[in-house]
């Protein structure tokens, strides 16, 4: 063995430190593709970046001939920089990224075999909307009949079923007819306009493979191995698109679990991981079971409630972190006292000394949130609703790039829309309006249309003069920002827009933190580094754009401060926690009624309820109300099935005791109790409270009131003439009342 090959055995006995045998034998792969069953929290993205790295380490595999996708930015950073400090080598030749934003980079390099114009700008959700909405009003069609948000999800759903207007057959039906129509035309809005939604982004790539066949051989011939993160949660376009580039001599190496498929309603196809052995035979299935997160009792009990799915491709996690406590069920009368008992849970786990940003509160639909947020407050625990305006969403940020796309390029018409009158200039709507029928009459942008009203006439007066202030203003900005970095330009850009000042007029603290985010703007377009192709063919700015776009469309968000943490289960997807509670578990609630009436989707519910107990790594209440005040209307729910489908071993009941509101708990014999620690680290217990209520009324039970009517009591604190109650008001919500004087009668 020459020297070379020496050190080459070396580093693959390097790269394969730490690797548990599962995750080793992926890892090492190398006959045909691979399927990874990676299971929560057993060190999935560990294996992706070992795997890459053993490629290029030990097979001699090249950085740019490796294609890795993923869900998110975040993820692709953080797997490019793990990938860097394990091989300690420049990893800028590695196409790492989520799949909208490898689309981008491949049109932004042929944007004319993708008939696009070379400075397409991407738009985002919102911009998006703000297009059909307009659209709608130009076919002068009623938001009552078919809503902006309606019209976006169906031609997002189309394009991401790989289906342009042309494709599509509404046969007899008339409605389908005109959503097809509304579809084209706003088609013909982006072409003129130059403007690249989400969802094109990969179907216009798609569409490059397929028409452009000299493309999808270059890109075949380079990228021979390819892997992809939460494949899981590819849609049919984007498996589509990995066939495509796949062919037939590329390796893929796929991650994913079925068990954690729970975006079926965003396009999703789970089918797409169950069929893989098929369409890429001959597959080797590697199933990574252990999982680093969770105690054993979790991990059963998650287990055993997924197990109640069908047509899984099945594995079993397990942990060597022992059995820990067992799971605890709380049985509260309404959402208010469900939210009572979880904070208090929460004051004796920091009590302990335990962090706040390590206890989560998660729920099925963020409605739920309201209850916690005030019973939070109430408690002065600082809280952040996890799923909040990202910076790039946030307006004065979204006020300040319309302007910079403004200087890049006058015809998009989104962004024109957005600050045609912003700060406050004078043109008003009606002035706007004409605009648009101009623009639509002659197929022109609104900038366009703008001058041609302008140069003819047609604008007038007090009007004229503010269209023309906007248009001298854009014309200005182009010219005094486009030989500037671009961090000066940006602070040009606002400076000339008028922002600052507009945004200082509101209300204090607000307006300091717009000012304060736009100069945060600033800060982020001096450490903007473009990747270098994209650069080449786009420009900084540009670059810088397009980075934005991509940002506001990532779901999670940025680090948390030392707050209590509330979420959808959905948005907890990815995370993990010391404390979890997972509420309101009703019928009808969670699961979803709607997932009871259509095929498949209880599966998914059961998923996402495996994904919400396997967020957490020592401590997990469950919780259901009996009662629950949701969209206005009191619900009288009956236990999840969920609830039942957790085999009992792994239950500690906790009941409230009749009198004071003080829990009991019920269970197995030689456990601890919840919420415990092995090292005895255990909250203080909470200062009794008087067993009698004045009147001879008990907590649980309900009473009539003469002003706020039917309520049930919650709780009391003090005794004698000071005694006061807590009773939850069907009508007026939670008060507190004297017990004396409240004149409450038992019902």
């Amino acid at each position: 063995m020459n020297q070379f090959q020496a050190t080459r055995t070396i580093d693959s006995a390097r790269l394969l430190e730490g690797l548990n045998p599962p995750q080793a034998e992926a890892v090492t792969q190398t006959e045909g593709a691979t399927l990874v069953l990676a299971g929560a929290g057993s060190g999935k993205t560990r294996v992706l970046v070992h795997r890459i790295a053993w490629l290029m380490e030990t097979q001699g595999v090249s950085p740019y001939g490796i294609l890795a996708v993923t869900f998110t930015n975040k993820a692709a950073g953080e797997m490019r920089g793990r990938i860097a400090s394990l091989l300690d080598v420049d990893v800028r030749g590695l196409w790492v990224g989520t799949f909208h934003g490898i689309a981008h980079r491949l049109l932004r390099q042929h944007w004319q075999e993708a008939n696009l114009p070379q400075d397409f700008q991407i738009i985002d959700s919102d911009d998006q909307k703000r297009i059909i909405k307009r659209l709608l009003k130009d076919q002068q069609i009623d938001a009552t009949s078919l809503t902006p948000a309606s019209l976006q999800g169906y031609i997002n759903a189309r394009k991401d079923e790989g289906l342009r207007p042309a494709n599509i057959d509404p046969g007899s039906d008339p409605i389908a007819a005109r959503l097809r129509e509304l579809y084209d035309a706003y088609e013909a809005i982006c072409r003129r306009g130059g403007l690249v939604d989400f969802a094109e982004l990969l179907l216009r790539s798609n569409e490059l493979w397929l028409q452009q066949p000299q493309v999808l051989s270059h890109y075949r011939e380079r990228f021979r191995h390819l892997l992809v993160d939460e494949f899981q949660d590819t849609n049919t376009l984007q498996y589509a698109w990995l066939r495509n580039l796949a062919g037939d001599r590329a390796t893929l190496f796929v991650v994913g679990d079925d068990d954690q498929a729970i975006y079926g309603w965003r396009g999703a196809r789970v089918e797409n991981i169950l069929r893989f052995d098929k369409d890429f035979a001959p597959v080797t299935t590697v199933r990574l079971e252990q999982n680093y997160r969770s105690t054993n009792t979790i991990l059963s009990a998650a287990n055993a409630l997924i197990s109640h799915n069908a047509e899984r491709l099945g594995k079993n996690l397990w942990s060597d972190q022992g059995d820990g406590d067992p799971i605890a069920l709380y049985a509260a009368y309404n959402e208010v006292e469900e939210a009572r008992y979880v904070v208090e849970a929460i004051e004796r786990w920091m009590a302990a000394g335990n962090r706040r940003d390590q206890a989560a509160i998660l729920y099925r639909s963020n409605a739920q949130s309201r209850a916690f947020e005030e019973a939070l407050m109430q408690r002065r625990i600082p809280y952040r609703v996890y799923g909040g305006t990202r910076f790039f969403e946030r307006a004065e940020i979204k006020d300040a790039l319309a302007y910079l796309r403004l200087t890049a390029n006058p015809a998009d018409d989104a962004s024109f829309e957005r600050v045609v009158n912003l700060p406050t200039r004078g043109i008003g709507a009606r002035t706007v309006e004409n605009l648009r029928a101009h623009a639509r009459a002659r197929q022109l942008s609104l900038h366009d249309a703008a001058l041609d009203q302008l140069a003819s006439g047609e604008l007038s007066g007090r009007a004229a003069n503010a269209v023309r202030g906007f248009l001298e203003l854009l014309d200005t900005m182009r010219r005094q920002t486009a030989d500037h970095l671009l961090p000066d330009r940006i602070e040009r850009t606002i400076q000339l827009s008028g922002l600052t000042d507009h945004y200082a007029k509101e209300p204090h603290e607000k307006g300091q933190a717009r000012i304060e985010n736009l100069q945060e703007l600033i800060t982020a377009g001096s450490y903007f580094t473009p990747e270098e192709e994209v650069e080449g063919s786009l420009g900084e700015l540009n670059a810088f754009l397009a980075h934005a776009a991509l940002e506001a469309g990532e779901e999670q968000g940025d680090a948390w401060d030392d707050c209590v943490q509330l979420m959808t289960l959905h948005s907890a997807k990815g995370l993990e926690f010391d404390l979890v509670f997972l509420c309101g578990l009703e019928e009808g609630l969670f699961p979803h009624q709607r997932s009871v009436e259509e095929p498949g989707r209880l599966q998914e519910e059961r998923r996402l309820a495996y994904v919400g107990m396997t967020r957490a790594r020592q401590f997990l209440y469950l919780c259901y109300a009996e009662s629950r005040r949701l969209h206005g209307d009191v619900i009288y729910g009956t236990p999840s099935r969920f609830v039942a489908e957790v085999p009992a071993e792994h239950i500690q009941e906790v009941r409230p005791r009749a009198g004071n509101g003080l829990e009991t708990t019920r269970r197995p014999s030689g456990s601890r109790p919840t919420g415990g620690r092995s090292d005895n680290r255990t909250a203080k217990p909470r200062s009794p409270v008087p067993q009698q209520v004045e009147g001879g009324l008990f907590v649980g039970q309900r009473v009539q009131h003469e002003k706020f009517g039917e309520g049930v009591v919650l709780g009391v604190e003090g005794d004698g003439a000071r005694q006061r109650i807590q009773v939850n008001f069907a009508a007026a919500g939670a008060k507190w009342l004297m017990a004396a004087y409240a004149n409450l009668r038992p019902i």
